[in-house]
């Protein structure tokens, strides 16, 4: 079964009454109110997006979202009544695409997933595209590669950063991120820049671009809390010198 959205959220009424209006609107979706079940689901199903609550009775929306994090790559999309920034930062930092407070205007949150939806899958084609399953790391020619460093490169056929004989795969939009601010080598690029061309989605909260460019750092910095590759502008956005 392929299911575009599941929404995971303990409020029956809330989850059957967005998953009713989703399915009317040609977004498959389901739902389910607990974090053991929604491990099930998972399990037993494609999903391409989560809509996920933070309270899940004895276990939090934040310890599923880690659980999912180490075997699934789909957005997952926050949706708490909590609005303190503390909780949407703990939301970003552990694998968290977007946070919604609560309440929320269906018509609204169907539009956003709509969006990340056809972003996410246009970025997945485009890397099948690029990147047959048949092809070797040692079939791919030097120009598919661009320098990030002198001891590192980004393969845009397998969207991974090579750094020797290491393979580091980078997520979806980490890679976009990372190509779109190497391919503006030396020049500043701005947050509302990122948010446009890379997340296509202006809306998108300046949090998300923080974790994602502290995410790379971890990545391909030798110390991510100095980087020397991701430099940040301080109230600008980013470059890469």
């Amino acid at each position: 079964m392929v299911t575009k959205c599941l929404i995971v959220d303990d409020d029956l009424t809330i989850a059957e009454n967005t998953a009713e209006y989703f399915n009317m609107f040609d977004v498959p979706t389901s739902y389910v109110t607990r974090y053991d079940e929604a491990i099930e689901f998972l399990e037993k199903n494609e999903v391409s997006l989560i809509l996920l609550d933070i309270n899940l009775g004895e276990k939090s929306g934040f310890d599923l979202c880690k659980r999912i994090r180490e075997d699934y790559d789909m957005p997952i999309i926050f949706i708490s009544a909590r609005k303190s920034d503390e909780n949407v930062l703990i939301a970003l930092n552990i694998g968290g695409d977007d946070y919604i407070s609560k309440p929320f205007s269906l018509n609204i949150l169907l539009a956003k997933v709509k969006a990340v939806l056809a972003r996410y899958e246009k970025a997945a084609q485009a890397m099948k595209n690029a990147s047959p399953q048949t092809q070797s790391r040692s079939q791919v020619s030097d120009e598919k590669r661009i320098q990030v460093s002198d001891e590192i490169c980004l393969d845009t056929q397998t969207h991974k950063i090579i750094r020797g004989d290491e393979n580091i795969p980078l997520k979806v939009m980490e890679y976009k991120m990372l190509k779109f601010l190497l391919e503006h080598r030396e020049s500043v690029v701005t947050k509302d820049e990122l948010l446009i061309n890379v997340w296509e989605d202006e809306y998108i909260g300046e949090g998300t671009l923080a974790v994602h460019a502290r995410h790379l750092r971890e990545k391909i910095e030798k110390d991510p809390k100095n980087p020397e590759i991701i430099k940040t502008v301080w109230g600008v956005g980013y470059i890469i010198e």
